[in-house]
């Protein structure tokens, strides 16, 4: 500490370097499933039965946890770091370090078919058997196809302890038939391989270059989120984009009809937020929740937040969070 500094600039400089060392993640890099995952977890790295509350985000697609540090960050120092804030990624979705493989067991992982979207449900719920404590209450954070995952999660184990799931933009039904769709459909079902050798030939180049590509492709976003270049380098990198696009394929046929039994088991464990400009979410499937579920907390967006609000707005994303979920923190 500097001589002659005052003690309270002292003290000051102390909180900041705590508070600084309570807002860096550690990364873990596990096999789950057989698969490669990636996990980002800011607070308690390991959970034991004093940790009763675990807040964990099941990010949308791609599902790249470093996407979502922005939100996380701002997450865990809102909640005065008293409850740790992880993030899982989807199966195959990360570039695994030089120890490990994509896989663990190619045979085990393609019999399983991890990377598709009944095996990222199943990657899901082998993780939180393996890696949370039965008694640890959880708080899901869904974003986009995150939100039915957490949806099947809860209807193949009631028994989790879910004191809240909040769904962020939340992809959980007809989605071959919204505008994006509509777009993403032929692509990801019957072109996806066409997309496969210049996505190759891009993870050739050295990284600076795909950064500077990358910033040039987002460069219509006045206020990006910095810390999404890199994750989006290493979507570039290996089988990631290819495991993204096979998943997606996935999306488009199966998520159909929006499954009303579970949500009214649950109505009052779930809070929907909409997208007023979403075009994998049209305001009409907000219209019809709002309709078939009067009592449920079902909102809709009022600052214009992009569907990949995670570009620009993980920070006020967050924010809004925090003050939902504060009541069922007391409880």
């Amino acid at each position: 500490m500097k001589q002659g500094t005052p003690i309270s600039e002292q003290a000051h400089e102390m909180e900041n370097k705590v508070t600084g060392s309570r807002d860096e993640p550690q990364t873990d890099f596990i096999y789950c499933c057989g698969a490669t995952t990636e996990v980002l977890k800011f607070g308690s790295c390991q959970l034991h039965s004093g940790h009763k509350i675990l807040f964990l985000i099941i990010p949308g697609n791609p599902g790249v946890v470093g996407f979502y540090r922005t939100f996380m960050q701002t997450l865990h120092s809102m909640l005065g770091h008293h409850h740790p804030v992880w993030a899982v990624s989807h199966a195959g979705h990360c570039v695994p370090p030089d120890s490990m493989d994509m896989v663990e067991d190619a045979f085990s992982a393609a019999e399983a078919d991890v990377f598709g979207l009944n095996g990222q449900i199943e990657h899901k719920l082998a993780f939180l058997r393996k890696h949370v404590p039965r008694e640890t209450s959880l708080i899901l954070v869904g974003h986009s196809i995150g939100c039915y995952i957490i949806l099947e999660m809860i209807k193949r184990d009631p028994e989790l302890k879910i004191l809240k799931a909040v769904m962020l933009f939340p992809t959980i039904e007809r989605m071959a038939q919204t505008p994006q769709g509509k777009v993403m459909t032929p692509v990801l079902c019957h072109m996806r391989y066409v997309a496969y050798l210049p996505l190759f030939l891009l993870s050739l180049l050295p990284d600076r270059l795909q950064s500077s590509l990358i910033k040039l492709v987002f460069g219509g976003i006045p206020s990006l989120d910095l810390t999404v270049i890199q994750p989006t380098v290493g979507l570039l990198t290996g089988d990631c984009a290819a495991n993204a696009m096979y998943m997606g394929g996935q999306e488009m046929k199966k998520v159909l009809e929006r499954d009303n039994i579970t949500i009214k088991k649950n109505l009052e464990k779930l809070l929907f937020y909409y997208g007023s400009m979403d075009h994998w979410c049209p305001v009409q499937y907000y219209l019809d929740m709002k309709q078939d579920f009067p009592r449920g907390d079902i909102r809709l967006c009022e600052n214009g937040f992009r569907h990949a609000f995670v570009l620009d707005a993980g920070r006020e994303v967050a924010k809004m969070v925090v003050e939902w979920i504060r009541g069922d923190l007391r409880t």
